[in-house]
């Protein structure tokens, strides 16, 4: 069967310019609605890549994201929210974007197209066996994605997927694929929209789920958490308190002093063993 793009097909709702603000909001809503029933059913492929990822960063790999314009900048979104949410270092979850960094404010003409640009951004972080590489492309055609878990396969580098189309060329080579179809966008063949969502969620879950495995939440709490602005500083502080039975004073300065909520947990807890 010829490959289709659901993700290109003609919106279910016509004639948007003539309607309301509140007839616009109400329908792009339903449509929204559909994007977790889509996940659900790909809940499966979401645990495997998962498990795998956990696997690769406990064994000391990294995960890194690639895509093209939403795609892309989702996928350095999250690789950003890492290291401030579960205490991870710098480098540990990379995201890139066809383009280069110029690209996650301003999209680059024809960036996606190159077929030998993403591996060569890949090896400019000495990319080994040892990591696993997600491709990011709700078509799953773009080609700066493709070629480069192509050449990832070749080097025996484990590739996984987030794509919204069935049978696409990117499914079909990565290791790993998580396919969500979500169907046509309310405005046709945006996938910012019920693409992009569903993308934001898998990735959500990916990364949240692998950080948990590695011993980086305790109980539902970030005691990992960098404490990089005070609204952080206070949660670190409830924490405390909450965990400790201590008062406000003595939390912060547990906080201050140790840098972190495991430290100040362990170390109040290791002094009056």
């Amino acid at each position: 069967m010829a490959f289709s793009k659901t993700t290109e097909q003609s919106s279910h709702h016509d004639h948007l310019e003539q309607m309301s603000i509140e007839e616009l909001l109400t329908r792009i809503n339903s449509e929204d609605k559909t994007v977790p029933m889509a996940i659900e059913k790909s809940l499966p492929q979401i645990e495997r890549l998962a498990e795998v990822v956990t696997e690769k960063l406990k064994k000391g790999g990294r995960l890194f994201y690639m895509g093209s314009g939403t795609s892309g900048r989702l996928g350095i979104v999250d690789a950003s929210e890492c290291p401030p949410t579960f205490g991870v270092p710098h480098g540990l979850v990379v995201g890139l974007i066809a383009g280069g960094d110029g690209a996650i404010r301003k999209a680059v003409e024809f960036a996606e197209d190159s077929v030998h640009q993403g591996w060569k951004d890949l090896q400019a972080y000495d990319i080994s066996e040892k990591d696993i590489v997600i491709g990011i492309a709700a078509s799953g055609t773009t080609p700066y994605v493709i070629s480069a878990l192509e050449k990832c396969n070749e080097q025996k580098i484990t590739t996984g997927c987030i794509t919204c189309n069935e049978g696409s060329p990117l499914a079909s080579i990565a290791m790993h694929p998580v396919v969500v179809v979500v169907g046509p966008e309310f405005v046709t063949g945006s996938t910012r929209m019920k693409a992009g969502t569903a993308q934001k969620l898998v990735l959500n879950m990916i990364s949240t789920a692998a950080m948990i495995q590695l011993g980086k939440i305790k109980g539902n709490k970030m005691v990992d958490m960098q404490l990089s602005n005070f609204k952080l500083v206070d949660r670190g502080t409830r924490m405390i308190m909450d965990e400790l039975e201590v008062k406000e004073d003595e939390a912060s300065f547990l906080l201050n002093k140790h840098g972190s909520v495991r430290k100040a947990v362990d170390a109040y807890r290791n002094e009056r063993n």
